[in-house]
């Protein structure tokens, strides 16, 4: 199996605290207290910005022509800034500022929030995630956890962070990146799907409280997305050796669902700029929807799950796509590349 950040990068840093008496570090006494907002604006909070989506984002939201957002993009190591630093230009230091956030460790997403001005976030945005690919059988159950870290409980400590604020001034909007694979589970995806799946089940339940305190909760849902990550990943786990998976299951992962993954991502995937494009189209919205699919070629996808109540129609589906017509599938998604111009491939939803 393969461990794999889809959004962020950089080694996990668990926050400790300073022994009695320690100074505090440079670092932590120049960003304390230093996060506010010019007037007007709304301070968005983003997480995993070191790269991919995140950054683009919080580029995005940084550069917009009216000035509207005071972003705080936050990284679990700040050495890890050049690419946003660099993508971000003259916004870095105005509109755009960089702060530590470790969404695994409970006293780092405190700290993050205690460095920003009367711990006022008006958009909170939880885009920090990891994937794990391959034969289950070659996932240890400690590789499984800290996925379901990352990718819920991450989420759940960011938005217990930030709501009793948004509930006292009654206004906020959450947003959380999840993915069609929150709705459609896809094979040899197992441990990211369900994830995805438990947070999407978190998300429905607290909408309908958060509702009531006039907060906003809005779910972006991409398909395959190309980052810098994912051409370096296809070829890695090719190589790769799946202990405690047997032969047959490990020839189909190989020889059967990369294949056909690869000729999606080719023939469907968007960008990371699509993603933050949809992303601030939710968040200027009026009235934001709870589910947002990024891709509209994924609708009839995701259309199969609801059309039968047994979930024999999506998952004989799938089976036949990827088990019975491979080749056919391959074909259609080359057709599928060169009829499809970029506009309609990378389409992004319209919420209003």
């Amino acid at each position: 199996m393969i461990r794999f950040s889809f959004l962020k990068s950089g080694d996990r840093q668990r926050s400790q605290q300073r022994p009695s008496g320690a100074e505090e570090p440079l670092q932590n006494r120049s960003l304390r207290g230093q996060i506010m907002a010019n007037s007007g604006q709304k301070v968005v909070l983003i997480t995993g910005c070191s790269s991919g989506i995140g950054l683009r984002i919080a580029v995005t939201l940084a550069r917009d022509e009216k000035k509207r957002y005071h972003v705080i993009a936050t990284m679990r190591d700040l050495k890890k800034k050049d690419k946003l630093v660099e993508a971000a230009g003259d916004a870095y230091g105005k509109t755009l500022m960089l702060l530590p956030l470790d969404v695994c460790s409970d006293e780092s997403v405190r700290q993050c929030i205690d460095n920003v001005k009367d711990r006022h976030i008006d958009i909170l945005i939880n885009n920090a995630g990891v994937g794990l690919l391959g034969p289950l059988e070659s996932i240890s159950i400690e590789e499984m956890k800290r996925v379901f870290e990352t990718n819920f409980f991450g989420v759940v400590r960011m938005i217990k962070e930030v709501m009793p604020d948004m509930k006292k001034r009654r206004s906020g909007h959450i947003v959380v990146m999840s993915s069609v694979m929150g709705l459609q589970g896809v094979v040899f995806n197992d441990v990211y799907t369900a994830s995805k799946f438990a947070m999407e089940g978190f998300c429905e339940s607290m909408a309908v409280q958060l509702m009531k305190f006039n907060i906003r909760l809005s779910m972006i849902e991409p398909g395959p997305v190309h980052t810098e990550f994912e051409t370096k990943m296809m070829e890695d786990v090719a190589k790769m050796e799946y202990p405690g998976a047997d032969a047959d299951t490990v020839r189909y992962f190989k020889d059967v669902y990369l294949p056909s993954s690869i000729d999606i991502f080719e023939a469907m995937g968007q960008t990371p700029e699509d993603i933050a494009n949809c992303t601030k189209k939710v968040i200027e919205s009026n009235s934001p929807r709870f589910r947002n699919l990024t891709n509209s070629l994924y609708t009839p996808i995701v259309a199969l799950k609801y059309a039968d109540e047994t979930g024999g129609l999506s998952v004989n589906t799938f089976y036949n796509l990827l088990f019975n017509f491979g080749p056919l599938m391959h074909i259609t998604m080359s057709i599928l590349k060169c009829l499809t111009c970029s506009c309609l491939r990378r389409r992004t939803i319209s919420p209003n």
